[in-house]
């Protein structure tokens, strides 16, 4: 299978957890949007439910599908929440971002019962860090932030180029929330809820892709099939 077979194949594996009546987060990225494609199709075929988007972009493709949406301030509670990830590791702990959208990620799957991830096996790793580590930051002094998080990170052993996301066309990359991106290229994260409680210390960090002890399920498509992982495993 290709990755985007495999991708597929977790998508497909991650309808067994949605049931009727419930409130579900519809995730963001390459393989959370295949999953927003099939809750559209079941949605069509009778479903019921309502989904809270973490992105704007899947708010769109879920709008297109006809898919039941709200939003977390008239249901602030949600069952199950399924979405990607950049990099996941045995721990279930994650690196996302890659789309930009890790602030309201963070912020519907821990305001999940369940959180299920999906990914293909080429982002399941020892070690996270080999995908840069996006970081969420306010505007306002953006350098001043970018070199308290250079300090704060290489005290606990991670060093590397921190670079501000840009588009294609030059501009920098804004959130769905206003804010820029810095990516981290680590390369190695050994301590990952060190990092995450180092960069908590800086006042410019709205927040970081570094999701740890959030994640409940993990649906991983290979070539074999799919390898279920489930936290404390």
């Amino acid at each position: 299978m290709n990755s985007d077979e495999k991708k597929e194949k977790a998508a497909q594996k991650a309808m067994a957890f949605v049931t009727p009546g419930m409130t579900l987060g519809l995730g963001t990225g390459s393989t959370a949007a295949k999953f927003v494609d099939l809750v559209g199709a079941a949605v069509a075929d009778g479903l019921d439910l309502v989904c809270i988007p973490t992105s704007e972009a899947t708010r769109a493709q879920a709008a297109a599908l006809n898919i039941p949406l709200t939003t977390l301030d008239e249901t602030p509670h949600l069952d199950v929440t399924v979405d990607g990830a950049d990099e996941l590791d045995e721990h279930l702990r994650l690196v996302k971002g890659g789309g930009g959208a890790l602030l309201r990620e963070k912020i519907v799957a821990t305001a999940s019962d369940k959180m299920v991830v999906i990914a293909d096996d080429s982002k399941y790793v020892e070690m996270l860090g080999q995908f840069p580590l996006p970081i969420e930051v306010v505007q306002f002094g953006l350098k001043s932030s970018l070199m308290m998080i250079e300090s704060l990170a290489g005290r606990v052993g991670c060093k590397g180029d921190i670079v501000q996301r840009m588009k294609e066309d030059g501009t920098p990359f804004i959130t769905d929330n206003g804010n820029f991106i810095l990516d981290c290229h680590f390369g190695r994260i050994e301590k990952p809820e060190a990092l995450s409680g180092a960069l908590t210390q800086v006042p410019g960090v709205v927040e970081n892709g570094l999701f740890l002890g959030i994640a409940d399920v993990a649906l991983i498509a290979g070539d074999e099939g799919i390898t279920q992982l489930e936290f404390g495993f």
